[in-house]
């Protein structure tokens, strides 16, 4: 009778290390949380040796006129001087950037980026909202749920910073394009 049994536990055994080894053989492959920041450090040092940050030089200077209670702005205040008098403008440095194609993707990225490092922290936020409210409904101690209630309050607080700012990003990135449009820039260049 023990002959019977062995070929059916061999079936057995053969089938479960079957079922077993691609269970394996992705945990082998899942990396790990020191690999993934290892990978993060990487791309930011790559991002920051191949892309360029933008400063306020790049961008076309403004000159509204700040004006005073009475009405009157600063220029209508100051003596006029000749136009022979005011120094010229830096010959050597462009009034204006190129706008070509590296410049408007360079534009459009970062903000698409920051509205898409808004939208993940967004995620994570609401998950923290729902697992806090699970929290306090679970608790029966008063001193436990009002400290859980105020950090759900917190977190609520944040999550309402980081909406108005993922509407800002979308408004900037709506303002880009029209923006690109009006300039004449193909489309293939926001993409």
């Amino acid at each position: 009778m023990m002959l019977s049994m062995a070929p059916k536990f061999f079936l057995a055994a053969m089938l479960g290390a079957a079922l077993l080894a691609p269970i394996a053989a992705r945990a082998q492959q899942t990396p790990t949380l020191g690999e993934i920041a290892a990978r993060e450090q990487q791309r930011r040092k790559a991002l920051k040796a191949g892309g360029k940050t933008l400063t306020n030089q790049d961008f076309p200077k403004t000159t509204a006129p700040a004006s005073s209670a009475t009405g009157q702005t600063a220029e209508s205040k100051a003596p006029q001087k000749a136009d022979a008098s005011a120094k010229p403008e830096d010959p050597a440095r462009p009034e204006e950037p190129v706008k070509d194609e590296a410049w408007w993707k360079a534009r459009i990225s970062q903000v698409r980026e920051d509205l898409r490092r808004n939208e993940m922290f967004a995620d994570a936020l609401q998950t923290r909202i729902n697992s806090l409210t699970n929290d306090f409904t679970a608790r029966d101690d008063p001193f436990q749920r009002a400290r859980i209630a105020d950090d759900r309050a917190k977190a609520v607080a944040e999550m309402d910073r980081v909406k108005a700012d993922i509407e800002l990003n979308r408004k900037k990135i709506g303002e880009i394009e029209e923006e690109a449009r009006k300039a004449g820039a193909p489309p293939g260049w926001l993409r």
